[in-house]
This record gives C-alpha cells, structure tokens and sequence, in this order.
C-alpha cells in the first residue's frame, strides 16, 4: 500500500474572481491540449490565484504565452498518488514531521476507484531535504 510520490513544476496565475473566468481559463488549456495532473483555485486579495501542475510544462508554458497569461513558475510541489486507506495521508506527512520539515499547504482528496491523490507544498529550501524524506526517485 505504498504511495507514488513525485516532485513536479507548478505554475499559477492571478486571475478575476468574476464568475466563469476558471472556465475560460481551464477552456483555453483544454483547446490547447494541454493535460493537467491538478488544478486549485482560491481567493487572494480581490483576485484569485490559480494553480495548475500540467503534465507538460513546455506544452503549458506554450498555451499560456499564446492566451497572454504571465504564469508564475515553474515551482515545485509534491505530487502524491496511492491507495486510498484510513490515514493515507497521515503516514506521508509523518515522514516530513519526522525530518522536522513543515508543510507550507497541502490538497488531499479520494479519486474514486480505491485511489487518491495530494498535492505537498513545502518551503522551497526544503524541497531537497523533503525529497529524500518522501524517498523521492526511490
């Protein structure tokens, strides 16, 4: 039951809080062609930031540039995917409490089928130290 976990690149956007303007923006990505491994939308401020980790960086930055976005990044973010189980995510961020690194945020849901997923933010100085926490490439 153990968990795939990845270091991926991350990118956001600040965007209206207008209603539709996800749609319009995920819409665009979509006619591109580009895939997303995730996506997360919140307020900030009067606007709204939002997240994408696309499965092709290049592909992302290419449709960006062509929709006249100015996207933050590439970050890095972890990428958690496993079976879904009482305390799933428990048993990851142990290991982090464990190498005294503290999360920054963190997205956790089931995606059906027995299986869930994560997004892991950490501090980008800890990235490294997190990585080998995470067993990262093992």
């Amino acid at each position: 039951m153990s968990e795939t976990i990845r270091l991926v690149d991350y990118f956001y956007i600040e965007a209206s809080q207008r209603p539709g303007e996800a749609a319009r923006v995920l819409s665009q990505l979509q006619e591109a062609g580009v895939n997303l491994l995730a996506f997360s939308g919140f307020p900030a401020g009067r606007r709204a930031q939002l997240d994408f980790v696309p499965e092709d960086p290049a592909a992302f930055r290419t449709a960006a540039k062509k929709a006249g976005w100015k996207p933050t990044g590439p970050k890095k973010v972890f990428l958690v995917e496993g079976e879904d189980r009482a305390g799933a995510m428990a048993d990851v961020v142990a290991k982090l409490a464990a190498a005294k690194i503290n999360i920054t945020a963190t997205q956790a849901v089931t995606a059906g089928s027995g299986r869930f997923g994560a997004l892991l933010w950490v501090q980008p100085r800890d990235v490294k130290r997190a990585g080998r926490a995470l067993a990262v490439g093992s």
